[in-house]
């Protein structure tokens, strides 16, 4: 799915850690709020 410059993004749900802390990430959680999203590729794997 392509997305045009001010396109809303579609809601998803993704696992989630922040440190120890181990969760899920919810897109519509976070409405009305700036959210920045990064996605590490094979982050913390050794390679």
């Amino acid at each position: 799915m392509a997305l045009k410059q001010g396109d809303a993004a579609p809601d998803f749900k993704l696992a989630c850690a922040t440190g120890e802390k181990q969760g899920e990430f919810q897109l519509s959680s976070y409405r009305g709020k700036a959210v920045v999203i990064q996605f590490y590729a094979l982050d913390f794997t050794p390679v």
